[in-house]
C-alpha cells in the first residue's frame, strides 16, 4: 500500500497537482491517465522519491519494497543480463555481494563466521536460494532464452535490454509496482505475458501507458489525473472513457430528470459488469461498480480531436491490383513476388516485417516504384498517404499553419475554414500561427491528418498513424477510422486499434511472401496460437 497525503507540485508558473489526496492498496492494478503534459510521469517520480513535492508527502508500510521500471537503458552495461535481473531487489543483491565477499577471503575470521551467517539466514529468508531461478523464469516469459542471461548489457539490443529492465522491476515480488510505458519496443508475445503476470499480481501497481488494450486486460481500477487532483475510478480504461463521455451528455442535459439519468448510468455499469474479459478483474470491478452513485461520474476536461474522414466521390468495385510485386533494400530482399486485390469494403492491416510494410505501403502510395512487378489503381480511387516519418512535410517551414495547411486544400478555402478546421484538431486561437517547423510529434501528426481529412479521398494509406499520440488523440482517430466509409491500408501496433477497424489481414512474412486472409486481428491471433 502507498499513501499520498496533501502533495502539491509546481513547476514555474504551472501547478501540476495541488493537494492530492490519495491511497493505492494490494491487489488493484491502477492506470495512471491524463493528458499529455498532465504530469503522469513526474507523478510516478513523487511516488518513488526522485522527485521531491512542494508539500505533503509519500508514505509507505515500513517493510514494504517498492520497484520501479528504470528508463535508461543503458545503466547496466558491464552487468551480466541475469545480475542485473536481481540487482531489482537491491538489499537482497547487497547481501549476496556481502556473504560471497567474505567467502572469498584468504583469512577468514571468526567475525567474518557470525557475519556470514547472519547474511545467510537473511539470504533464506529473502528466497535468496530461488533469486537465480526466480529471474530466469521472468526473463524466459519476457522473450529472453537462457543463451542470454550471461551475456553483458552492452551486447542487448535495445528491445532485449527493455525487457531486462521490465524483468528487474518485476522481480522478488515487490509490494508497490510503478511501470512507466512498460509495453514500449515490446513484442506481442512480450505484451500478453505481461499481462497475464500482472492480472495474477498480487501486490499493488501503478502503470502508465497509451496502450489501451493492455490498460483494458491489467487495470482494476483507473487514476485520472485531471484538473491537478487524481479520481480514482473503477473498472478499465473503457469504463473511464464511456463514463466520462456519460457524464459529459449528463452535464449538457441538465433538463433531464435524475431519474432517468440513474436508469442510464444503471445500464451502463451492468454492460461493463458482463463485459469484464478477466475472472479476477471481473470479481473486482463488479464490486465496485455496483457502489458507483450518479454524482460519482464527472466529466473530464479532455480535448478530444475531431477526426472525420469524408469521401468525394464512391469507390468502385476495382481498388487496387498489386501484381508479382518485389523490393529491395539496402540489399535485403523485403517483397518477395506478392499480388493482390484489395476490395471497395477493405480496412487491410499489414503486420509483419516494420522494413517490409513501410515499403510496400510507399510503392502503393507510389512514392517509389517496386524493383518488379505493378501496381493498377481503379480508375474511381482517390488516396491519402500517412508515411511512418512526416518529417519532409515540416523541414525548414517558416509559414503558420494555415498557410502549411491551405497549400494542400484542394479548393482555395478561406482563411476563416482553415483556422476552423485547425480548431477541431485542437489548434485554437495564436497556435494556428506557429511554425510548422517547430510542432512536436502529436502535433506534427493531428497536421498530417488535417491534410488527409481535407482531400475526401476515398482510399486511405497509413504508416503507425498512433505515433506520438496522446490516448485522447489515438480513441478519436479510432472512432474516425471506424465510421470512415472508404477502404482502408494501415499499420499499427496499438491491439484495440487494429481490432475495431481491420476486417483483413495482411502478414509479410520474414521470406518477403504474404499471409492474406480476411479476419479480425483477435482471430489471426488465436490462429497463431495453434
Amino acid at each position: 500500500m502507498i499513501t499520498v497525503s496533501n502533495v502539491s507540485l509546481q513547476f514555474a508558473d504551472r501547478k501540476l497537482f495541488e493537494e492530492v489526496n490519495i491511497q493505492f492498496n494490494p491487489g488493484h492494478c491502477y492506470g495512471l491517465i491524463g493528458a499529455n503534459g498532465a504530469g503522469k510521469s513526474t507523478f510516478l517520480k513523487v511516488l518513488s522519491g526522485e522527485i521531491e513535492p512542494q508539500t505533503g508527502n509519500v508514505s509507505m508500510n515500513k517493510d514494504e519494497r517498492m520497484a520501479v521500471l528504470k528508463q535508461n537503458h543503458f545503466e547496466y552495461e558491464e552487468h551480466e543480463v541475469l545480475e542485473t535481473v536481481i540487482m531489482g531487489h537491491e538489499r537482497l543483491f547487497n547481501v549476496m555481494n556481502e556473504k560471497n565477499a567474505i567467502y572469498m577471503k584468504e583469512d577468514f575470521s571468526d567475525e567474518d563466521g557470525m557475519r556470514a551467517a547472519e547474511l545467510e539466514g537473511e539470504f533464506a529468508d529473502l528466497n535468496g536460494w530461488e533469486a537465480e531461478s526466480d529471474a530466469a523464469i521472468l526473463l524466459q516469459g519476457l522473450g529472453i532464452p537462457e543463451s542470454m542471461h550471461h551475456m553483458k548489457m552492452a551486447e542487448l539490443k535495445g528491445a532485449d535490454k527493455v525487457k531486462v529492465l521490465l524483468a528487474q522491476a518485476l522481480f522478488g515480488k515487490p509490494d508497490v509496482l510503478l511501470l512507466d510505458e512498460p509495453t514500449n519496443h515490446l513484442d506481442l508475445q512480450a505484451i500478453r505475458w505481461l499481462e497475464e503476470f500482472l492480472i495474477n499480481f498480487e501486490n499493488t501497481v501503478i502503470v502508465v501507458s497509451h496502450d489501451r488494450h493492455f490498460l483494458n486486460n491489467v487495470c482494476t481500477q483507473i487514476a485520472d489525473l485531471d484538473f491537478g487532483k487524481i479520481q480514482i475510478y473503477p473498472g478499465n480504461y473503457d469504463f473511464w472513457y464511456e463514463s466520462s463521455q456519460l457524464a459529459l451528455k449528463m452535464a449538457q442535459d441538465q433538463n433531464k430528470k435524475k431519474e432517468d439519468k440513474i436508469k442510464e448510468l444503471e445500464a451502463f455499469i451492468a454492460r461493463f459488469s458482463a463485459n469484464a474479459s478477466k475472472s479476477k478483474q471481473a470479481t473486482s470491478r463488479k464490486k465496485t461498480l455496483d457502489k458507483i452513485q450518479l454524482d460519482d461520474i464527472k466529466p473530464s476536461s479532455r480535448r478530444y480531436p475531431y477526426v472525420n474522414f469524408q469521401i468525394g466521390r464512391e469507390i468502385g468495385n476495382d481498388v487496387v491490383m498489386a501484381k508479382d510485386i518485389s523490393k529491395t533494400v539496402d540489399g535485403v530482399k523485403l517483397l518477395d513476388n506478392i499480388s493482390f486485390t484489395m476490395n471497395r469494403e477493405d480496412k487491410i492491416i499489414l503486420l509483419g516485417n516494420p522494413l517490409a510494410k513501410s515499403a510496400l505501403l510507399d510503392v502503393l502510395a507510389e512514392t517509389t516504384e517496386p524493383d518488379e512487378g505493378s501496381i493498377k489503381w481503379g480508375v474511381t480511387t482517390t488516396r491519402a498517404y500517412f508515411p511512418i516519418d512526416n518529417g519532409e512535410f515540416f523541414q525548414g517551414n517558416e509559414n503558420s499553419l494555415v498557410e502549411w495547411l491551405r497549400q494542400y486544400s484542394p479548393d482555395d478555402e478561406t482563411e476563416t475554414f482553415l483556422r476552423g478546421f485547425l480548431g477541431r484538431m485542437l489548434f485554437s486561437g495564436e497556435e494556428v500561427n506557429k511554425k510548422p517547423s517547430v510542432l512536436s510529434g502529436g502535433e506534427k501528426v493531428r497536421c498530417m491528418l488535417s491534410k488527409m481529412m481535407l482531400t475526401n479521398a476515398n482510399v486511405l494509406l497509413l504508416d503507425e498513424p498512433t505515433n506520438h499520440l496522446d490516448l485522447e488523440s489515438i480513441q478519436a482517430l479510432n472512432n474516425g477510422l471506424i465510421a470512415y466509409k472508404g477502404a482502408m491500408i494501415f499499420t499499427s501496433h496499438d491491439h484495440q486499434f487494429i481490432q475495431t477497424i481491420a476486417n483483413r489481414i495482411i502478414e509479410i512474412r520474414e521470406d518477403g511472401t504474404i499471409f492474406d486472409k480476411q479476419m479480425t486481428y483477435d482471430e489471426y491471433l488465436e490462429l497463431k496460437q495453434k
